[in-house]
């Protein structure tokens, strides 16, 4: 069987399925951002995340320190996920020989800073080599007090859907870098076929077009983990009763929810957050700007659930938007359209294998 038939999450349950835990000190394990570790009076969060060179990422547009910011803030984001405090960071590297010391340099240059802004220690790793590029693995190491700890499945009837900043834009940003790499390419091949003619030498003069596109980049590009927005709802006085971050598109990742909590959602499209520039840019590709809000992905905003009566509390939050509300599992996943038609929410995000 092609592990393409199952997809990434089929094949993770089609390995771990009936596989039991069987220490006291394993709380929960797969399923959710975190596995859950019982170490003393904190419970202890682990999250591990594997970035693959043509998979994951394209060193055509990302430069490494942009990279090690990037890989550092994926996994911080699952710590945050799980309403945990993210403490150390366990780097593994495999690289080809076409990398340099200094090209590490940039690498953990920027990793440290990621790790700087939330006080992550990097406690070590491993580097070895590869004979097909640069791939990344990432453990992330949290703790959180029991009573504090936020699962997929606690979402109830009522409850409320909400998600913090916007969505689309890092799908956006992607979009624009590729569309800016096969200019590139197509100039390389005209000069390559020019010089093929005049034996001249290849020369190039590229440069992208990302005027006033610089937000969606960033998104792309340098992603931040929304732990100020878990400051914020605690300030409020506000537990969500589930959580989950946004790498895979708002779809799928409600999705999660509604099967871990048994439960279904309505979700409504004139409440999903779009920032203009992806708007904007949606248009200018001829995409459906929902369709890339829903299923874009890599926005590493914090969706989650809320009790009914927290309503007034999240309205006063900034950077955070009510977007639907979860109901009885027999009613669904829907989508509710700007002209109240329903739609079954399907995930179409991005798929690992």
């Amino acid at each position: 069987m092609e592990i393409a038939k199952l997809g990434e999450f089929g094949l993770i349950n089609h390995l771990t399925d009936g596989h039991e835990l069987r220490n006291k000190s394993s709380i929960y394990g797969v399923g959710d951002d975190c596995a859950v570790l019982d170490h003393g009076t904190r419970r202890t969060l682990v999250s591990t995340d594997m970035l693959m060179e043509g998979v994951h990422f394209d060193l055509t547009y990302i430069g490494l320190e942009h990279l090690g910011y990037k890989s550092a803030m994926v996994n911080i984001s699952d710590i945050f996920a799980m309403n945990g405090k993210p403490e150390q960071m366990v780097v593994s590297i495999a690289l080809s020989k076409r990398f340099t010391v200094e090209d590490m340099e940039d690498f953990y240059r920027g990793l440290r800073r990621a790790c700087d802004k939330w006080n992550v220690d990097i406690v070590g790793g491993d580097t070895t080599s590869s004979l097909t590029g640069l791939a990344i693995s990432i453990t992330c190491i949290g703790s959180a007090e029991e009573s504090e700890i936020v699962y997929r499945n606690g979402a109830k009837e009522t409850d409320l859907i909400c998600v913090s900043g916007d969505l689309g834009a890092a799908y956006m940003g992607l979009q624009i870098l590729e569309r800016e790499k096969a200019v590139y390419y197509q100039q390389v091949r005209e000069a390559q076929e020019k010089a093929k003619n005049t034996k001249e030498k290849i020369t190039v003069n590229f440069q992208p077009d990302f005027s006033g596109k610089e937000y969606l980049l960033e998104r792309q590009l340098k992603p931040e983990a929304r732990g100020d927005i878990l400051e914020k709802l605690a300030s409020f006085g506000i537990r969500p009763t589930a959580m989950i971050d946004i790498s895979d598109g708002l779809s799928s990742e409600i999705l999660h929810i509604c099967k871990q909590s048994n439960c279904g959602c309505r979700i409504y499209e004139k409440n999903l957050p779009i920032d203009y520039q992806t708007a904007v840019t949606a248009e200018e590709f001829s995409m459906n700007v929902t369709t890339c809000a829903l299923n874009g992905g890599e926005d590493y905003e914090l969706l989650f659930t809320v009790p009914i009566g927290d309503l007034h509390k999240i309205e006063q939050i900034d950077n955070v938007k009510m977007i639907g509300y979860i109901t009885k599992p027999e009613l669904g996943t829907q989508l509710i359209s700007r002209d109240d038609q329903e739609f079954e929410l399907k995930a179409q995000g991005w798929q690992h294998v």
